[in-house]
């Protein structure tokens, strides 16, 4: 059933990581600062459930992101996607990703739940815990920065 070319197989999935990441910060809505969690574990480290998100958010947007060596994680191996000037910056939404390396594995139109990561400075970078605390997810007063800058480069 999960064997060959099963479409239930990749370690990091968008859909999944949005619904955790929203959890995230319903819950941290509710109980606030003062509920702390080791992040990452074994790191010995205490931090309230908006910077848990925070930290999940910048590494699953990282995955689209270049690095300091000028390669996108999504692009795996794939010398063309990587180096060639014409196709470097296209940016496939796979299905999944590889939970070590963030290369792109499966299916790579997953523009429904894939495109998801558009939504992530917003979830992640776009309230503060003082506009959470005071106003809600639903409100613009939790906003620190506007969507248009958050999605600038």
């Amino acid at each position: 059933m999960f064997g060959g070319n099963s479409n239930w197989r990749g370690p990091v999935w968008f859909p999944i990581n949005i619904i955790l990441l929203r959890a995230l910060l319903n819950i941290y809505a509710y109980l606030g600062d003062g509920f702390t969690v080791e992040c990452p574990t074994g790191s010995g480290r205490q931090t309230n459930l908006l910077e848990v998100a925070k930290e999940i958010g910048t590494g699953l947007t990282g995955i689209f992101l270049r690095g300091a060596d000028g390669r996108r994680p999504v692009h795996g191996g794939q010398s063309l996607l990587q180096k060639d000037p014409h196709w470097r910056d296209l940016l496939l939404f796979y299905e999944y990703f590889h939970g070590d390396n963030g290369a792109g594995i499966g299916a790579s139109h997953q523009t429904g739940w894939t495109g998801t990561v558009a939504l992530l400075p917003v979830l992640t970078r776009g309230f503060t815990a003082e506009g959470l605390a005071h106003g809600g997810m639903g409100e613009i007063v939790g906003m620190a920065t506007p969507v248009g800058e958050m999605l600038s480069p």
